[in-house]
């Protein structure tokens, strides 16, 4: 039989315990600072029914980038690729029970099949976190200042990082409006407007040309626009236009006088998703080591429809462990791995296991955090383990440290000894 490889499945991780206490410490800054601005967590199973995703994830979305398959009930099933659907059913299921304007959020692992890049695998983690039942501006204003609050949290400054702004409203007016695109015509045109960024301009120019052959310059003029103010200049003056002009107007305005300045106007960011049908937003870090939106976002008040009844109105974004694991690894502030373990107790022969267990567990009813060595081994031996997995302190114990109740607590980083008994060894070791 051909000896099984130890590698993981092409594109996921396996979480080591110092990548544990990276994603650990990612998900407790997540965690603080949602629920500072009052959200709760909620989770859900990975699995949900294929259409789910293809009523308005988009087929895209299903048939190229999800794991979906048929169960023994001959039932199509997904492997959840984003948490907005989920959380959409979830609040459609129990609408009439729950208390609006409702605040959730969740740390969900996610499933997609795609290109194993850097910022991009099969399976990561994402904060997601959405707010329901506020028409106003007010949701996009808290949601996207929650999300600078999450960079400032991580320890990112300003203007190290840019929020970026767009409405599909205007964007849809001009796609079927305007330019009097067809619903096929107008995703297409959508589609390839969100990958502007990642295929060269000839390539873009030449596929909108073979998309709106004849409409292809007054787009491309309109798209390819300099600043909001250019962009604006280029549109109808009408009423309608207005009104959708203003709303992102007024929101990046609100989000200046709380401070938050480094927000930009982008007409080419439309978020992939089907769902989107107001403000999106996405945030991105400037250092070009990382190309990738660290958060993605906007509102889809009519998401909840899909399942029956009225719509709710709804803002959220989600938020990748990947991308911002890179950011923080590229301003090197990502913090290094401390082992659980604060004490580790070298046993120098097995009549003494006992008593090591007796000390061991008077220190964890006071707090610390102890590992014992049982294996037997050379005292130096037990050591090396001890600063291996980065366990700070240590002490010894014989007969001599179990007649007289003293023992030398020894800090493998710096070599200091100190002298303690067990009533000051929490204090050597904390």
């Amino acid at each position: 039989m051909k000896d099984i490889s130890t590698e993981p499945y092409k594109g996921v991780r396996d979480f080591y315990p110092e990548d544990m206490s990276t994603q650990n410490y990612l998900f407790g800054k997540m965690r603080k600072v949602a629920e500072s601005f009052g959200y709760n967590e909620y989770g859900a199973s990975v699995l949900e029914p294929a259409e789910l995703y293809r009523a308005k994830s988009g087929e895209e979305i299903v048939n190229e980038q999800t794991y979906t398959f048929t169960d023994r009930g001959e039932r199509q099933v997904t492997l959840r690729p984003e948490m907005t659907p989920t959380v959409a059913r979830m609040v459609a299921a129990k609408k009439q029970e729950l208390a609006f304007p409702l605040r959730w959020y969740s740390i969900p692992n996610l499933f997609r099949y795609e290109k194993p890049q850097r910022g991009r695998v099969r399976e990561h983690w994402q904060l997601n976190v959405d707010i329901f039942g506020c028409v106003g501006a007010e949701a996009e204003i808290e949601i996207i200042s929650m999300a600078s609050q999450i960079m400032r949290e991580f320890g990112l400054k300003d203007a190290d990082f840019e929020i970026r702004l767009n409405s599909r409203k205007i964007m849809n007016y001009i796609l079927n409006d305007l330019m009097s695109l067809d619903e096929e015509t107008a995703h297409k045109i959508s589609k390839l407007i969100d990958k502007k960024q990642k295929i060269s301009k000839q390539d873009f120019d030449l596929s909108i040309e073979e998309v709106i052959p004849g409409k292809a310059t007054e787009f491309l003029t309109l798209i390819n626009s300099k600043n909001f103010e250019e962009f604006v200049a280029k549109l109808p003056k009408s009423q309608e236009v207005v009104e959708k002009i203003d709303e992102l107007k007024e929101v990046m305005a609100r989000l200046e006088k709380l401070g938050i300045t480094n927000t930009v106007f982008d007409q080419t960011l439309m978020r992939g998703l089907d769902y989107y049908d107001g403000i999106v937003f996405e945030v991105f870090d400037k250092n070009p080591e990382n190309s990738r939106a660290v958060f993605g976002g906007g509102r889809y008040d009519n998401l909840l429809s899909i399942f029956g009844g009225e719509k709710v109105p709804a803002v959220g974004f989600g938020m990748g462990d990947v991308v911002i694991k890179n950011i923080l690894e590229t301003y090197k502030i990502l913090p290094a791995y401390k082992p659980e373990a604060e004490l580790y107790i070298c046993v120098m022969k097995k009549d003494y296991y006992e008593y090591a267990q007796e000390i061991a567990q008077k220190l964890r009813e006071d707090g610390v955090k102890v590992a014992i060595d049982f294996s037997g081994r050379k005292i130096g031996d037990q050591i090396k383990t001890a600063d291996k997995q980065k366990i700070p302190n240590i002490i010894c114990i014989g007969e001599d440290e179990m007649k007289s109740g003293q023992f030398k607590v020894k800090n493998l980083k710096s070599g200091e000894e100190k002298a303690a008994t067990l009533e000051t060894l929490k204090s050597c070791v904390k």
